[in-house]
């Protein structure tokens, strides 16, 4: 288990509690071992608010609870899941240290409004930060009823912790279209402030943009299947004041600083838009690079250098996902202290090795570059902007991995990451959807096999040598 100064750390460079980034350390491991047991890893599929930050989007809001579909109905039995979880709670224990007593596992089984199986679980836990006390807990929500539009793929968990297994953890998971299209669904439902987050984070977010098609047909195949309409935006207007009301309460402790509800109301109409097929809004270009440049886009908590502050950086990444301003303490070449409000857009790396943020000014309003060792702390403010430049901030693109095969050990447990890849599982991969990407800077496409949008350099159509970046999704065949 980490050390408890290595929990308070990350939790201070997040501006977060430290019992939610503890929970989202003990989730790390529970993926892990799910996804290690011979039993459950192929019939569990991981869905969600928790999936997408797991698995989709480093830079995101916290979440608290594990959503499963579970394609053998036979699961859902308490014995089997007290007994799967007994076993899984062993394996944590002895992979990382984490305690998970087996005489506090819940889970109630019971038949929904469509008289199929669902289970709803808690799973108490004790971490690294308080050796006594009450213990907190982790609630599964399992279901057997849900439609699987698209294949389950493959995808790395984000583990930022020291503990990480040599292998790393991966988790089977529900693909991109189809968590989108699955969030869409849900906020047309229930109204909670948290599927209005996501739907309009993931039309936002300018690494994956997906096709609209591909969204609402997975969309219209979900709504089918429920019996109920597809969420319009009159339908969902109905819902504002609820969302008002639940906006804070329900939002505010997993994230480092809450936006307002009217920057996610605001851009319904547009996203609606788009979704019945219209133009996506056209997305602003990166500021340029200076000769000798390059962008830099590393994973949480990897960032280092001489006199950065990385709690800083990262408040100033969240800052830029979610479209806030933020202010940078910052120390000038003679020693000045002085206060900036900016809107942060890039991280480059100069020809001299220096690391630089890149923002636009509000007060001078112009743009501006930072030398990060001269940051000495930042504050994401409530004031939203619309961005000039394209936000490059976030660890770059999803990134898909293939499928592997698991051998089980005599414990029902084989390889965190996955054992040895067999004949079976590489042919395997030539079937399923082809997806179709294009470079936005070429118009060049390109088809795969997996979600993956990473573009090396190419020779563009025209002939010239194209630098390559992260693709956009055209289509699904």
């Amino acid at each position: 288990m980490i050390d408890r100064r290595e929990l308070m750390q990350l939790a201070e460079n997040l501006g977060l509690q430290p019992q939610v980034v503890e929970k989202d350390y003990v989730l790390g491991w529970l993926l892990a071992g799910i996804r290690a047991n011979a039993d459950l890893a192929e019939h569990w599929v991981f869905k969600g608010g928790t999936c997408l930050k797991k698995c989709y989007f480093e830079t995101y809001r916290f979440s608290e609870d594990l959503d499963y579909t579970v394609t053998d109905e036979a699961h859902l039995d308490q014995a089997l899941l007290i007994k799967a979880f007994t076993d899984i709670s062993a394996w944590i224990y002895e992979e990382s240290g984490i305690e998970i007593p087996a005489d506090r596992l819940r889970f109630d089984v019971f038949r929904n409004k469509r008289n199929r199986l669902a289970a709803e679980g808690r799973v108490y836990y004790r971490g690294p930060i308080a050796p006594r006390g009450d213990l907190p807990r982790i609630k599964f929500d399992l279901t057997t009823d849900e439609l699987l539009a698209l294949p389950p793929v493959e995808r790395p968990v984000v583990h930022p912790y020291s503990d990480a297994p040599e292998g790393g953890i991966t988790a089977r998971c529900y693909a991109y279209e189809e968590v989108f299209g699955e969030k869409v669904r849900a906020l047309g439902e229930r109204a909670r402030p948290r599927d209005l987050y996501d739907v309009i984070n993931l039309f936002r977010h300018d690494d994956f943009q997906p096709q609209p098609g591909a969204i609402l047909d997975v969309l219209k195949r979900k709504c089918d299947h429920k019996g109920i309409q597809i969420p319009t935006l009159d339908s969902i207007t109905a819902f504002y004041e609820e969302l008002s009301g639940d906006w804070q309460m329900m939002l505010a402790h997993q994230l480092p600083a809450l936006p307002p509800l009217e920057s996610f109301w605001n851009a319904l109409p547009e996203f609606f838009a788009w979704l019945a097929g219209g133009v996506r809004p056209a997305m602003p270009q990166a500021y340029p690079l200076a000769a000798g440049d390059e962008i830099i886009r590393q994973p949480l908590g990897t960032l280092s250098g001489p006199g950065m502050v990385s709690s800083a950086l990262e408040i100033i990444r969240f800052a830029a996902a979610n479209r806030l301003t933020v202010e940078i303490d910052y120390v000038k070449e003679n020693g000045e202290r002085t206060t900036r409000e900016i809107e942060a857009y890039s991280l480059r790396r100069t020809r001299a090795g220096a690391i630089v943020l890149h923002g636009f000014d509000i007060n001078r309003n112009d743009h501006r570059s930072y030398r990060t060792d001269r940051i000495r702390g930042a504050r994401a403010t409530g004031r939203t902007f619309i961005p000039k430049y394209a936000v490059e901030l976030t660890p770059g693109g999803i990134q898909a991995i293939p499928p592997t095969a698991r051998t089980a050990s005599a414990t029902g447990f084989g390889g965190v990451g996955g054992a040895r890849r067999t004949s079976a599982t590489r042919a395997s991969q030539s079937f399923g959807p082809t997806y179709v990407y294009q470079c936005p800077v070429c118009s060049k496409k390109f088809t795969r096999h997996s979600q993956d949008g990473t573009l090396r350099a190419h020779k563009a159509p025209g002939g010239w040598a194209c630098s390559g970046r992260t693709g956009y999704l055209l289509e699904i065949r």
